[in-house]
Parts: C-alpha cells; sequence; structure tokens
C-alpha cells in the first residue's frame, strides 16, 4: 500500500537524485534539471525548487553542508542528501516503477463531457489535437534520435520513449474516436438528447 510521503511533490524525488550523486546548492540543481531536460516532465519555477529544498531539509532528508560564495554572486547554501533521504528516495523510486498509480490528466476530464459537444465540432476540435499530437511526436522522435546519436545511453532516454510510447497510443485512440463521432447513429441519438439544447 502506497504510504503518504512527508514532501510528496515529484520535484523533491528528483532532488533526492541529484543530490545522492553530490551535494549541490539550488541554484544548480535548477542548472541540471534544465540541462538534463528533466525540466519538460517536471513542472517547477526557481521559488518552487527553493521551497522543495526548504522542506526535504526539514523532513531531514537533505541537510546543509557549506555556505560557498563564488566571485560577485550571493552566497549560496550547499545541500547534501541525509542517510533517511536516501532511503525515502529509494523507497519512493522503487513504489513508483512498481506501481501503477491512477493519474487525472486533464484530458480524461474533457473526454467525459465529450458528449456535451455537437459531433461535428467535437471532430473537428478532436483533428485540431491529432494534428498537434502529430507535430510533439514528430519533435519527440527527432529528439530521441539526435540524442541518441550524439552517445546518450538508451537508458538515459527512456522517458522520452515513455513520453513517445503514450503520444503515439493517444494518436490510435484519437482516430477511433473521431471516426466513432462520425457514425450516422450516434449523430442521430446525439440530436435526439441534446439538439434542443443548442
Amino acid at each position: 500500500m502506497e504510504r503518504r510521503r512527508k514532501v510528496p511533490n515529484p520535484l523533491a524525488l528528483v532532488v533526492l537524485a541529484w543530490l545522492s550523486m553530490q551535494p549541490l546548492h539550488p541554484y544548480e540543481l535548477g542548472r541540471r534539471l534544465q540541462g538534463s531536460g528533466q525540466d519538460r516532465h517536471i513542472k517547477y519555477t526557481r521559488s518552487s525548487l527553493y521551497m522543495v529544498v526548504e522542506q526535504l531539509a526539514k523532513a531531514g532528508f537533505i541537510a546543509a553542508r557549506e555556505t560557498v560564495r563564488e566571485g560577485q554572486r550571493p552566497e549560496r547554501t550547499v545541500y547534501e542528501i541525509t542517510g533517511s533521504g536516501r532511503d525515502e528516495f529509494y523507497e519512493w523510486l522503487r513504489e513508483l516503477v512498481a506501481q501503477p498509480r491512477e493519474e487525472y490528466p486533464q484530458f480524461a476530464v474533457a473526454l467525459s463531457l465529450l458528449s456535451l459537444l455537437a459531433p461535428r465540432e467535437a471532430v473537428d476540435l478532436l483533428q485540431k489535437r491529432h494534428t498537434a499530437l502529430t507535430v510533439k511526436i514528430q519533435e519527440t522522435r527527432k529528439l530521441v534520435q539526435e540524442a541518441a546519436d550524439s552517445g546518450v545511453r538508451w537508458i538515459f532516454l527512456v522517458e522520452e520513449r515513455y513520453a513517445l510510447a503514450m503520444l503515439e497510443a493517444e494518436l490510435v485512440f484519437l482516430t477511433e474516436l473521431t471516426g466513432s463521432l462520425g457514425d450516422p447513429d450516434y449523430i442521430k441519438s446525439w440530436q435526439e438528447t441534446f439538439g434542443s439544447l443548442t
């Protein structure tokens, strides 16, 4: 059974991961997130990163190691992972890898309300989504290929490959859904149910 985390923000898991490799200050953590491309999968701001660092320190998962100053820059606190932080990281990571979780994407909410749109409008909107997804798939394939060509090992591209698989699966789903919305029986039943409301 999944247990409640002291710092449940997924950004905390990534911070723990980076600090398990070496002590860093939050500014450098932000640079590493961007440089590794992990910022494409985790939404955060500079302030939310600092907030998560504070929460992890308060929970005892990381600790201030030293304060450094480089040139004219302001002082920065370097953090390192603690023993309990390392335990938290591996337990959390193993749980996420092994156990499927219920996720709540906004598109699923829209799909649950799709019948309130006229079939033709729903089809038009889904075709726009199809076009946008096709572009995103092409961009992701290019990114993965360029990374592989530059020597990035496949294990460091698994999150992009997963994202690509999800996008491709959604494309298949959209094609089937669009066909169903154009079915004359559905259009007739929609007009009987909702036609008088529009």
